[in-house]
């Protein structure tokens, strides 16, 4: 599309457009600044990457509003855009170019699926998937091959489950939810009582509720508890490899990157930030909009607002 169509799209207003006079760059998709291709929509997110508009091939950036880089960028000919925020108006001008796949409404007649289990409009089920009883399954929901979903699971609204990832028993979905590949919700925690005789095993009947909008990365596991709930708060997104123990509760917009190792009982404020490789000990409280950096190491309550480093956190 052509780069002013473009911006009418992304709802840019004209005062913060500049198209050169001889440049209405024809856009056909987005890339990297430093691996642009020619007919391509890139970004520049701060001083920091302005030199790579010296280089880049790409025919219109997305730029802040800062007036030393948008010259470098009228000096080379292009077409840009100034924005507060590049890096989401990038975010949504790949939206407009590409969309995941996603397969169609229908059930694969190799899915196997409990006569008891209710199913939503629109419901796209893949090859190879297990729905067993008491399942509800809400409206638009796709579900891709290989799947597991125990009895008594809930799964709202449009909510994508990607290949071979795991429901285990009375796990609560909510809406426009994505559990990505190989991910387990509701797996037993890990408890297990010291006697003379040996470890017994403390069964696990509490389940684990992901509110609407969490994002769950490949291969993570959300455990359930003995007894309550394991809670994972609105549009909460955990990368790949992350490990949420029995009885965890989550704060909303929170989120987590690879990695990451919460003990059980650990209460998780709003709006939390967990870098990669940060672990949690048990029944730690963590306030709301806390930071921590990679590898932090905490072991003991930290308080609204602060940022922490360091094996001791500190």
């Amino acid at each position: 599309m052509r780069f002013t169509d473009l911006v009418q799209k992304l709802g840019a207003t004209a005062s913060s457009l500049t198209v050169l006079p001889d440049v209405q760059p024809e856009i056909t998709g987005t890339s990297p600044i430093h691996q642009a291709q020619p007919a391509t929509l890139s970004y520049v997110e701060s001083t920091k990457y302005a030199p790579a508009i010296d280089h880049t091939v790409a025919s219109a950036l997305v730029l802040p509003m800062d007036e030393a880089i948008q010259q470098r960028a009228t000096a080379r000919g292009l077409a840009w855009l100034a924005t507060p925020q590049p890096r989401l108006t990038f975010a949504q001008a790949i939206a407009l170019f590409y969309q995941p796949f996603r397969q169609p409404p229908g059930i694969h007649p190799t899915a196997v699926i409990d006569p008891t289990a209710r199913l939503g409009e629109n419901v796209a089920i893949g090859a190879h998937v297990v729905i067993q009883a008491g399942v509800t399954i809400g409206n638009d929901v796709c579900i891709h091959p290989n799947v597991v979903i125990y009895p008594d699971v809930q799964v709202g609204d449009r909510t994508v489950l990607h290949a071979n990832c795991v429901l285990h028993e009375r796990a609560q979905i909510g809406a426009d939810c994505v559990i990505h590949c190989g991910a387990v919700i509701g797996s037993e925690g890990f408890g297990f009582v010291p006697t003379p005789k040996g470890w017994y095993k403390m069964e696990q009947s509490g389940k684990v509720v992901l509110e609407d909008g969490v994002e769950v990365g490949c291969n993570s596991t959300i455990d359930r508890p003995a007894t309550g709930d394991t809670r994972i708060g609105r549009s909460v997104k955990i990368d790949n490899l992350v490990h949420i123990a029995h009885g965890c509760q989550v704060g909303a917009g929170s989120a987590m990157a690879a990695q990451v190792g919460i003990a059980g009982g650990v209460t998780l404020g709003k709006g939390v930030i967990l870098a990669g490789q940060v672990g949690i000990a048990n029944h730690v409280t963590i306030g709301d909009g806390v930071i921590a950096a990679s590898k932090a190491g905490i072991h003991g309550n930290v308080r609204t607002g602060e940022t922490v480093a360091g094996f001791p956190a500190v």
